[in-house]
């Protein structure tokens, strides 16, 4: 059996991670930036985020297109039922960029485009949040087609998980202020994560405690010996981030707290990963049989396997070159 499939699943999900762990912080000052102490914090908050935030979107486009190219059949599924939302969340990206650029240009219409700016991120964050609780819930599918309807993933959960990614990414970008700036505004950035973390712990547990309780298969896999002992370190894992970050929060640490929240982000999408393993449409099909030609799939990935070690070459040394504090200025 070739194993080209279970290469580009992996790849997926790798590349989707990524792009949380990179645009998180980035939607995160987004999220907060109406309510920095000043505008000098908020010079700082985009300076910050300046040189890395029109890269992140590479890896949301790595997943969609890889989806598509390497597993029609779930790209053909998943995108009529997730087409509102998907469409809402790119809107939310556009507000964002043209925002970010109009806004140090910008004298008297700077303020709308600093709000431009925030509901854009917001909307792009909630609708991620919204697609990923109704994949969670699942989608109705017939045979080899999507079979529901337009406003499917509209509901009490997914818009507990819009909200809960909303806490998620802010809890990245204030970290994220408390490592790359100084004054005012690493204060600031600090008390707003002391608060946010408190919505963050709380949302996860919901999260973990509602999958088993809606979906008997996850209930088994988690909760069955041995699986339990095996997949227990990972609740507790993210506890101890938690309380974690609040303890180096409060102690006065920089750099600590952003990276354990990566790590918080990490642990929750290694669960999720787990819980919904092999499958690719929640319960319906499986990466394989989703999975394109065996030959699309190997010459697709010779070009992928070229390609992504240059990006992440590229996207480690801006990472490099832009490392340290922040410095004032009116541009970028």
């Amino acid at each position: 059996m070739s194993q080209i499939p279970l290469v580009w699943y992996c790849l997926l999900f790798i590349a989707l991670c990524l792009y949380v762990f990179l645009d998180g912080f980035d939607l995160g000052i987004g999220i907060l930036f109406p309510f920095a102490p000043s505008e000098e914090s908020r010079d700082l908050m985009m300076n910050s985020i300046a040189p890395f935030w029109d890269g992140n979107e590479t890896w949301l486009v790595l997943s969609g297109g890889g989806l598509l190219a390497a597993f029609p059949l779930a790209y053909a599924i998943l995108m009529p039922a997730f087409y509102m939302p998907v469409i809402l969340m790119l809107l939310g990206l556009i507000f964002r960029g043209v925002a970010f650029e109009f806004r140090f240009k910008a004298t008297r219409s700077r303020r709308i485009w600093d709000y431009a700016f925030h509901f854009g991120s917001v909307l792009a964050a909630f609708m991620q949040g919204m697609i990923l609780g109704t994949y969670v819930l699942g989608v109705h599918v017939v045979g080899r087609s999507y079979a529901g309807g337009p406003f499917d993933w509209i509901s009490a959960y997914s818009l507990m998980t819009g909200m809960a990614l909303i806490f998620g990414y802010a809890l990245l970008g204030s970290t994220w202020l408390v490592m790359k700036t100084e004054g005012a505004t690493q204060s600031w950035g600090r008390k707003c994560a002391s608060y946010v973390l408190a919505y963050v712990a709380f949302f996860l547990a919901i999260v973990s405690i509602s999958m088993p309780l809606m979906e008997p298969r996850i209930k088994q896999l988690w909760f069955t010996s041995p699986n339990i002992f095996y997949l227990l370190p990972l609740p507790l894992a993210s506890l101890g981030l938690i309380l974690g970050i609040w303890r180096q929060l409060c102690r006065g640490a920089e750099t600590s707290p952003f990276f354990m929240s990566l790590g918080v982000f990490l642990l929750g999408y290694i669960g999720w990963a787990i819980s919904f393993w092999p499958w690719l449409v929640p319960f319906a099909v499986t990466f394989r049989q989703a999975a394109a030609a065996p030959s699309s799939q190997a010459f697709l990935l010779v070009g992928t396997l070229v390609v992504l070690p240059l990006i992440l070459v590229y996207v480690s040394y801006c990472y490099y070159v832009f490392r340290g504090k922040v410095s004032q200025g009116g541009y970028y």
